[in-house]
């Protein structure tokens, strides 16, 4: 083998551990020392803290994340580079998800302002689950129509509408999908980009 040869043959690997399984592989011990001994180092690049694989809430690409804890307490939150789809970047989003649990303005509780009013009041999460169920139900039975102008059976409530946010994932937009389905709803949207 040529001196050339050789001095090319990190970059190859550097080129095929871009794709999933070889590069998942690699990042497990399982190729070269050279790629093992980087996750290692990743791995451990914020000392005396727990790491805990996790993904990204934000949208349905499903980044991994890496979760540093100090004895329960979010300290810092970064990229995997074990994950085979974000290879340890974050959009900036994703970089931001650390504020998700302490930016300081987060609400807490359940806020309602009621019809015409000005101020918000605090409720329970449960006597807002029922309000909202409620709500519901009048709006589906107010607005049902069995059939079209034209005769046709339709069996539809045009009173409820959905459209997902991008933060949902493929499984709770298909939970979503089937329960206004069921429902009777025909309006129904998810705004997921990348």
């Amino acid at each position: 083998m040529s001196v050339e040869d050789r001095s090319s043959r990190p970059e190859a690997f550097e080129r095929l551990r871009r794709l999933p399984v070889i590069g998942r592989a690699a990042d497990w011990g399982l190729g070269s020392r050279a790629a093992s001994s980087t996750t290692k180092q990743a791995g451990s690049r914020i000392a005396g803290l727990k790491a805990t694989e996790s993904v990204c809430p934000y949208c349905a690409v499903g980044c991994g994340q890496l979760v540093y804890t100090r004895d329960g307490e979010l300290v810092d939150i970064e990229g995997n580079p074990r994950s085979p789809i974000n290879q340890g970047t974050l959009c900036p989003k994703g970089s931001a998800s650390r504020q998700l649990i302490q930016q300081p303005g987060r609400l807490t509780q359940v806020l309602y302002r009621r019809p015409h009013g000005t101020e918000w009041e605090e409720l329970e999460l449960e006597t807002a689950m029922d309000m909202i169920a409620e709500r519901v139900i009048a709006a589906r039975e107010n607005h049902w129509q069995a059939r079209d102008e034209r005769g046709y059976k339709v069996d539809r409530t045009l009173g409820l509408a959905h459209l997902g946010g991008a933060t949902l994932d493929n499984e709770e937009n298909y939970l979503l999908k089937k329960l206004y389905t069921a429902i009777g709803a025909v309006q129904i949207e998810n705004q997921a980009r990348i």
